[in-house]
């Protein structure tokens, strides 16, 4: 294993995953305000999972999403 090439992808990979996870929810929460859904002031739980088939990984990372 070359663990320079390992760590660059991993690095690479969570970076496109936060980025993207990012703008989703950012995405997700203005339309919540514009149709009104939400005041504004609402905490959310929220999961992530991370799942790597040939590894047999499977991990949920628990959290929340806080507006105020």
């Amino acid at each position: 294993m070359n663990d320079e090439v390992f760590n660059l992808s991993v690095r690479k990979f969570l970076k496109v995953v936060g980025v993207n996870s990012q703008r989703e929810i950012e995405q997700a929460v203005a339309r919540a305000l514009q149709e009104r859904a939400v005041a504004g002031t609402e905490t959310f739980p929220a999961a992530m999972t991370l799942e790597i088939p040939g590894l047999g990984l499977k991990v949920v990372f628990d959290g929340e999403v806080r507006l105020a």
